[in-house]
């Protein structure tokens, strides 16, 4: 019974560090929702102000708001998840799922590079794409 006591209190400190790096992972998990869809409602009450003022640019704008808050938000994910995994279960699984996630979302960001901005991620802007208005 006593060794019980004893190991138990040998690992409150690392039970209470891993609770805290869970909860500050699904604290920017949270953050990295709010941010996508905050912006998603923001940028769909400007675009249909936009477009009822017949803007020209209107959806142009829209798409690029909604862009660049989805690659702000897969950044979130990304780095709540790289906590998660790092701090809390770094066995050799959760690293490749990890590394697994990293691929997929770094993807997802290049591909909203590709659509924003009509260039690969690697090539340099043109003075029209990196100019882009929100």
């Amino acid at each position: 019974m006593q060794h019980d006591n004893l190991k138990r209190k040998d690992t409150e400190p690392m039970d209470t560090l891993h609770t805290f790096i869970e909860l500050g992972a699904t604290g920017i998990d949270a953050m990295a929702v709010a941010l996508i869809v905050g912006t998603f409602l923001w940028a769909s009450v400007r675009f249909f102000v936009h477009a009822s003022r017949h803007a020209a640019d209107a959806y142009a704008r829209y798409k690029t708001f909604l862009g660049r808050a989805l690659s702000l938000g897969l950044e979130f994910l990304v780095a709540a998840d790289v906590i998660r995994t790092v701090g809390v279960a770094p066995t050799f699984r959760n690293i490749a799922i990890l590394g697994a996630i990293i691929l997929i979302r770094t993807a997802l960001s290049w591909s909203l590079v590709v659509e924003l901005e009509g260039r690969w991620p690697w090539q340099p802007a043109t003075s029209e794409s990196s100019e882009l208005k929100a």
